[in-house]
């Protein structure tokens, strides 16, 4: 499910020069957001709900997009908002 590709992100993330961009649920109640997303070098909230396409739907969730990037030393988080 979704935490196993979460984890394998931030896994890939820990090799240097390696950087690893998400777009997906923005679910900040699951163990899964706490334990990976929040150790994100970045997380942007997508405002409102994405729709692709022609797509007369749009999803049934929030959305971010999540950062993992190596980082030698520690670097401030970042936190913000994407408006589209």
């Amino acid at each position: 499910g979704m935490e196993k590709w979460i984890k394998k992100a931030y896994q890939e993330a820990q090799q240097p020069d390696t950087k690893v961009v998400m777009l997906i649920p923005s679910r900040t109640d699951t163990k899964y957001w706490h334990k990976y997303v929040m150790r994100a070098s970045e997380v942007y909230f997508v405002k409102g709900r994405l729709k692709f396409g022609q797509s007369s739907n749009s999803a049934p969730f929030p959305s971010a997009v999540v950062v993992f990037e190596y980082s030698g030393s520690p670097k401030p988080q970042v936190f913000g908002a994407i408006n589209r």
